[in-house]
């Protein structure tokens, strides 16, 4: 029987508890590496993708490579990921091709929130990386690609399958929260409201009225501070 692409597909086998709700003052603790700890999120896909802006914010301590968001297809599982080699560096792999972000040294203590919005644009081939509400030197990559939407998408880990395949040594330890995308390029000014944890509407996923579902040992925990 076909799949239907009204709706992003994820595997059932090993999943925990699932809800759709309101996320703000939460986050997903992701307690120790793991194989199988991973948030698995739906979005309202219709057609295939030719721009988007994912926005999120992370915690961790972690100085190995580690996955954040991974959109994989049948077809190809780095269809989209968001995956950060160290401290200091972020790379988005995109239809198979990928770019890296080199950062600033951080300043003071290395254990603050990181709130990154990340974006991209077939028609320029733009990508655009903003950590904490400041702007990357912008770089291109696959103009004129359209993302498949028929797609598995997961938090904390990066897929190897079609949503599994996950590696302990590529997991996520720490806590992420605010998890927002949009089909569209968001402009400064929008993404400096996203990052001040103000609203901006029409997402496919909104932290605010989260579709998920958790697989592993995955905590849904207030924040110990505030996140931003």
């Amino acid at each position: 029987m076909a799949i239907s692409p009204l709706s992003l597909l994820v595997l059932a086998g090993l999943l925990g508890s699932s809800a759709t709700e309101d996320l703000q003052k939460k986050v997903f603790v992701f307690p120790t590496a793991s194989n199988n700890a991973a948030v698995f999120l739906k979005a309202p896909l219709r057609r295939p993708l030719t721009s988007f802006t994912v926005c999120l914010r992370s915690y961790t301590l972690l100085t190995r490579a580690y996955g954040l968001f991974s959109y994989a297809t049948r077809r190809n599982y780095n269809e989209l990921l968001l995956y950060k080699f160290g401290p200091n560096q972020y790379s988005l792999y995109l239809g198979g091709s990928t770019v890296s972000f080199n950062l600033p040294e951080k300043q003071g203590a290395e254990s603050d929130w990181e709130h990154i919005c990340v974006s991209w644009d077939s028609a320029t081939g733009l990508v655009e990386l903003w950590v904490d509400d400041h702007l990357l030197p912008r770089v291109g990559l696959k103009k004129g690609y359209a993302i498949n939407p028929e797609a598995s998408i997961v938090l904390g880990q990066d897929q190897d399958s079609f949503g599994g395949g996950f590696d302990i040594n590529q997991s996520f330890v720490g806590e992420i929260s605010d998890v927002y995308m949009w089909d569209r390029v968001l402009s400064a000014d929008e993404v400096n409201l996203v990052w001040n944890d103000n609203r901006v509407d029409n997402c496919l996923i909104n932290w605010r009225d989260l579709d998920y579902e958790t697989s592993g040992y995955v905590v849904l925990h207030p924040p110990v501070f505030p996140s931003y």
